[in-house]
């Protein structure tokens, strides 16, 4: 009797773990917190320039917000963010530091820097 109260406590303890699995890999929960919520768009006027930087740490889309948003938040850029390629590509509607641009990415938890061709 003990031993069947133990495979069903076994069971059931795999079963609560198996499932956040399942949903991190549909893309719906997991790494780095996961869920649906989607930055919103940032519409610039005239862009004057477009700069790429190399973005290290990126595991999934929902990094991938974290750093857009992060980089929406200075006025006058806007952020694409490419995770297979892990970077970000900024849009300038003026001129800004590009240490402003690293350091919100870094603050947001990732390694940055200018991506020199």
């Amino acid at each position: 009797m003990e031993n069947a109260i133990i495979i069903l406590t076994l069971i059931v303890i795999a079963v609560l773990a198996i499932k956040p699995t399942i949903k991190h890999f549909k893309g719906s929960g997991g790494c780095c917190g996961g869920g649906d919520y989607q930055p919103k768009k940032k519409k610039l006027g005239k862009i004057i320039q477009k700069k790429t930087f190399q973005v290290k740490g990126m595991h999934c889309e929902h990094c991938c917000r974290r750093v857009e948003e992060a980089v929406n938040e200075i006025a006058g850029v806007s952020a694409q963010v490419k995770l297979k390629k892990g970077i970000v590509i900024v849009s300038y509607e003026k001129p800004v530091d590009d240490g402003i641009i690293v350091h919100k990415i870094e603050k947001a938890g990732y390694q940055a820097e200018l991506f020199l061709l």
